[in-house]
């Protein structure tokens, strides 16, 4: 059973987290082109579809601590510190995700068709989707380094 639940946890965070940390990486750049042009009706479809795909796998992101901690249970390692430092900085990855970075997509989606957008705030969006891709390849590490493990990794 422990091997069919880590299978899906993993295959979760690669289905599941993969494309937010892409699309998160790739809107700033394109919602600056959108706010340089607002005219420009692919940069402007981009921005929403990147935005969408971000909210939509966010969503589904769930599923990934879900499973995590049903294979931790298997496999007896729930007061590991690796694995409490590994959900501590899974929750502040859910944290600078859903606190943010969707609002500031939202608002700079906002303003496109206004006009009103500025450069500051892609930068800033990209600063916190850089932390938020930081927060998950320390995860992603700690997840394979397993500090006191017995695998020998």
């Amino acid at each position: 059973m422990t091997k069919f639940l880590l299978a899906v946890h993993v295959l979760a965070a690669i289905v599941a987290v993969g494309p937010v940390t892409v699309a998160a990486s790739m809107f700033p750049p394109i919602a600056r082109k959108a706010l340089a042009a607002p005219d420009d009706s692919q940069a402007v479809a981009t921005t929403g579809l990147l935005h969408r795909i971000c909210r939509v796998y966010a969503a589904v992101g769930v599923v990934v601590p879900v499973f995590g901690f049903a294979t931790a249970s298997n496999m007896g390692v729930l007061g590991d510190t690796w694995l409490i430092v590994s959900i501590a900085l899974t929750a502040l990855a859910a944290v600078v995700l859903a606190a943010l970075v969707l609002p500031r997509q939202s608002a700079i989606l906002d303003a496109i068709p206004e006009g009103r957008g500025n450069r500051a705030a892609t930068v800033r969006l990209a600063m916190f989707t850089g932390i938020f891709n930081l927060l998950w390849a320390t995860v992603t590490i700690l997840m394979i380094v397993r500090p006191g493990s017995t695998t020998g990794a």
